[in-house]
């Protein structure tokens, strides 16, 4: 019965199984990693995380990387949802050995493109008793369900309440006939045990209730259930390592039985903790509703690197690996070896502000013109106005960009793209004249002072020089020439050398807290300067 059942359901399948396991070899790599999206909307931080790892473990052991695009929901796939998906990929650097975009030899890389592989591999279970249809209306499925709620059981499709389990083949045939929609069940095996023993790579073993239940493995339309299609193509793609979000730990027991059923051989299981957020005092998992930080959108506006956010991601896989990075600043992430025991086994609390710190650190580190061209890239995409001024006197800006890059203490105000703006626009004309503005208490300035400074500036060569000609004006005009001076004698002064250097440095940039001062003057040059105080007096005058 049980041939002539496949047959009847599964006309135009004329493959055997065999016939895949043959044109899908067996790799070389001994490591073999996979990213597989669905379709469903942008690609979110927590993606991103799953593909880096992926990729790195990939590289760390010589294999294949690639991805496969899970789009058997297509009620939920959105417009242009794998070009999405590439786009992300493609701007957070993420090489990739096989996919829909590049091919390979395992593909099609889309799981709708591979309805008769999932129908094959069906049409065979039913051969051997392992699946039959099911005709159930979804009012029949809940009406079973509402009695056993009421009855407190599990709800499900199994024992007694799995009614069309022991249908006979004339009432199949009949109602196949009659065009009644069906899908295609598992016949769960009869198992006595109880728990079976689900062995992690990061959580290590643990022990879930064996599945009874009889899941759909083909939906009406033909398409496989995600649960099915994945550990199909799992088996013929031949990965080695599933590592991917932990809600789906609680499905292995059923991804182990039905490889076991199916006769495969299973991959190595990781799951990886969701990226968190603390809220009062309860934490919970980001959210693509709730939480816009989760949107990569989110990054690229802010001009976050993508090597920052990197770095990050490997921050919070292996506890190990910033120690390692901070006595080793300039190797690369694929340099560190992680490892599995090594991750976190709970929820990851996402700390932007880890993050905004790794991104400074990031560009203390990056060389001038490195930090040029990457940020014309930034800016000619967000904001035209300033890459024409960055780009009109390409050796001015190299010069700015590299204020306090060649000191023991290097400058690490600037954590984004679009900190470069806020930290250097006073240091071009065009911006200065758009955008300065001075606070109120820029009024009670005593020119006299800054009349005097510009005189003494046209003299100076070195910062050492200027520093001590900035302590006489101090004494001159009644100001302590240390901190530690006034301090101990407020009374005796109107202030201390440095709201000397405060007054210079806001008429300059319109900023009461900036890098090197002498630097950002030798910048500027004399006729700017000149130009700076003298139209700061003429508009208060």
């Amino acid at each position: 019965m049980e041939t002539q059942l496949a047959e009847l359901l599964f006309p135009n399948i004329d493959k055997e199984p065999s016939y895949y396991e043959k044109i899908y070899p067996k790799r070389s790599e001994k490591v073999v990693t996979r990213f597989a999206p669905s379709p469903t909307g942008f690609v979110h931080l927590g993606s991103l995380y799953a593909a880096f790892l992926n990729r790195m473990f990939a590289d760390q052991e010589n294999g294949i990387f690639y991805v496969r695009i899970e789009d058997t929901d297509q009620k939920r796939e959105v417009e242009n949802g794998v070009l999405k998906i590439k786009e992300g990929l493609d701007y957070f650097n993420i090489d990739v050995d096989e996919s829909p975009f590049n091919e390979g030899n395992y593909g099609p890389y889309i799981q709708s493109h591979r309805s008769d592989i999932y129908q094959t591999y069906v049409k065979d279970l039913v051969k051997k008793g392992l699946a039959y249809p099911c005709f159930c209306t979804e009012e029949e499925l809940k009406n079973i369900r509402c009695e056993q709620e009421s009855l407190k059981i599990v709800t499900g499709y199994y024992g007694k309440w799995a009614v069309c389990r022991n249908m006979s083949f004339d009432e199949i045939k009949k109602r196949i006939e009659n065009n009644e929609p069906y899908v295609i069940r598992l016949r769960t095996p009869n198992i006595c045990e109880e728990k079976v023993e689900c062995v992690d790579l990061i959580k290590g073993s643990i022990y879930f209730p064996v599945n009874n239940i009889d899941i759909v493995l083909l939906k009406s339309d033909g398409l496989p259930t995600y649960h099915l299609a994945h550990v199909i193509d799992d088996h013929l793609m031949h990965t080695t390592h599933v590592i991917r979000g932990d809600e789906w730990l609680s499905s292995m027991p059923l991804h182990l039985q039905l490889a076991s059923v199916l006769g495969f051989e299973t991959p190595n299981y990781a799951h990886i903790s969701p990226l968190t957020k603390k809220e009062g005092k309860s934490i919970r998992k980001l959210s693509k509703r709730k939480d816009p930080e989760l949107a990569i959108s989110y990054y690229q506006e802010m001009g976050i690197p993508v090597e920052a956010l990197k770095l990050y991601f490997a921050t919070i896989t292996n506890s190990n690996f910033e120690e390692w990075y901070n006595q080793n600043p300039t190797k690369n992430i694929s340099d560190f070896n992680f490892t599995f025991n090594k991750m976190p086994v709970g929820g990851t609390l996402f700390d932007i502000d880890k993050l905004i710190n790794i991104s400074k650190t990031y560009f203390s580190l990056k060389d001038k013109e490195d930090l040029y061209e990457e940020s014309l890239e930034y800016f000619k995409e967000f904001d035209s106005y300033f890459y024409d001024i960055l780009i009109e006197d390409k050796e001015y800006t190299l010069k700015v960009l590299n204020i306090e890059k060649e000191r023991k203490r290097v400058r690490k105000d600037i954590s984004c793209y679009k900190d470069i703006k806020e930290e250097t626009w006073y240091m071009f004309d065009k911006s200065f004249c758009d955008m300065a503005s001075y606070n109120a208490e820029a009024l009670n300035y005593n020119f006299e002072i800054l009349d005097e400074y510009l005189n003494t500036y046209l003299t100076l060569n070195s910062e050492e020089e200027w520093y001590a000609k900035v302590k006489e004006l101090a004494i001159k005009f009644g100001y302590a020439p240390a901190v530690k001076a006034y301090k101990e004698n407020p009374d005796n002064y109107k202030g201390h050398v440095g709201d000397i250097c405060e007054i210079i440095r806001v008429v300059l940039t319109t900023k009461r807290t900036t890098p090197n001062l002498f630097e950002i003057q030798c910048i500027l040059g004399i006729d700017q300067i000149k130009k700076r105080f003298n139209n700061f007096k003429n508009f208060y005058l």
